[in-house]
């Protein structure tokens, strides 16, 4: 085990388990998102530190949205947590997804950059399934791909994807990325990403 990642579930008094696919476009929409991935970025940054305190290291991944990468103050922001909780920027991985990048490109990279020199570790979400320009992604500065289940899932019965994977594989390393597949549910599938020396499993 290298790694968890943070992920929102909203246990409502009356309306019971209401999924993020309910409540996240709202809090993206309204500009609420800001607060939560603020809320979700502490409570990580509080959880790394008990569980270092009791001899455990993971690198925990925090999801950031459209609205975050456009906010010019996320760095500082971020950087005043870390400060507080006594957590170095290495523990963490952000991930944002290719959409949120393209959306406004010189902002978000200007926002990429200054997260990148505080010493984060950033990963494109669910990469594939987005609009991605492999001329833009050589000049982000990130670390890691997760290449999207839908390719991963069905991928020892399904050869289109199999090669998908192998070549999304191929392709990060030869950039000098680490690769993390995600929906990785049986032993054929991890044996078969073990095969194309994919870095990590999720």
């Amino acid at each position: 085990l290298v790694g968890a990642e943070a992920l929102v579930r909203w246990q409502h008094p009356q309306r019971g388990l209401v999924p993020p696919m309910q409540f996240i476009p709202f809090a993206e929409q309204t500009g609420f998102i800001r607060v939560l991935t603020m809320w979700v970025f502490e409570e990580a940054a509080r959880l790394w530190r008990e569980l270092h305190a009791e001899g455990v290291s993971l690198k925990l991944a925090v999801n950031l949205s459209t609205r975050d990468l456009l906010d010019q103050d996320l760095p500082a922001k971020f950087d005043a947590l870390l400060v507080k909780h006594r957590v170095p920027a290495e523990a963490f991985c952000l991930e944002i997804t290719e959409s949120a990048i393209m959306d406004d490109p010189q902002r978000a990279l200007g926002t990429l950059n200054r997260l990148s020199a505080l010493g984060f570790k950033l990963s494109i979400d669910d990469f594939g399934t987005g609009y991605s320009s492999l001329a833009y992604l050589k000049r982000l500065p990130v670390d890691e791909l997760k290449i999207d289940k839908s390719f991963v899932l069905n991928m020892e019965t399904d050869l289109d994807d199999a090669k998908i994977v192998r070549s999304t594989i191929d392709l990060a390393h030869n950039m000098g990325l680490t690769v993390v597949a995600e929906g990785v549910e049986n032993a054929k599938v991890w044996d078969l990403l073990r095969e194309l020396e994919c870095d990590e499993a999720q």
